[in-house]
């Protein structure tokens, strides 16, 4: 400290001290920026080890552990038609009635988007039940459970959930793959060096902290 009042102010303590005010600086904060830059440049003169690895084990660890991170996330693209039951009002039996109708014109072939424009009370209805792509957690327990599990081009038996009466149509699926570890090894080492040098780092940096020394006057 006294070698920067003596070499940017000349030895003069006061002129020191009102430059730090002019600039909004108490005399804590400016030993902390000293320090800091202290520390970057003893960091641009430190030698960086670039003969890092990870070694296999690792790799396959956090393989085994992160396999969400490789695995695409699971679609369906669909269809829905939905029929309340207006149990309300005393109609329900005629509203499984419907619904079992509806089942079967799809049975027989008709069209899902026409029959669904039709009958449909779902908010899809114009877009013929259209859902589009749908990830897992999307829909009701009751019918992921059915989208998911049902062969493309399916269509789905009544499923009556929350007072209503549904019929889906599953006509595409997309993800849910994992890439295999062969392929990831790669991204995997590089992601663990990258940690593993960032660790050092901060380490290096809390050991140099600690042994920094500003006088005080």
């Amino acid at each position: 400290m006294h070698e920067i009042i003596r070499e940017s102010f000349g030895g003069d303590r006061n002129t020191f001290i009102k430059t730090l005010e002019a600039q909004n600086y108490t005399l804590g904060e400016f030993k902390q920026k000293e320090m800091e830059a202290m520390i970057v440049q003893a960091m641009r003169g430190k030698n960086v080890r670039r003969d890092m690895v990870a070694s296999p084990p690792k790799v396959d660890e956090y393989y085994r552990k992160h396999l969400d991170e490789f695995t695409a996330k699971e679609q369906v693209k669909l269809r829905l038609i939905m029929v309340p039951s207006h149990a309300e009002t005393g109609n329900a039996a005629a509203q499984k009635a419907l619904a079992e109708e509806v089942l079967g014109q799809l049975a027989n072939g008709a069209d899902f988007e026409h029959v669904a424009q039709v009958y449909s009370e779902d908010s899809s209805r114009e877009l013929g039940g259209d859902w589009g792509w749908v990830e897992r957690k999307t829909l009701a327990a009751p019918l992921e459970k059915v989208a998911f599990n049902m062969p493309v081009g399916r269509i789905s038996n009544i499923i009556e959930y929350a007072g209503n009466y549904y019929i889906l149509k599953v006509e595409a699926k997309q993800g849910g793959t994992t890439r295999p570890l062969s392929e990831v090894r790669p991204e995997i080492e590089k992601k663990l060096i990258q940690e593993e040098a960032q660790n050092l780092q901060e380490r290096w940096l809390a050991g140099l902290r600690a042994k920094a020394y500003i006088r005080t006057f």
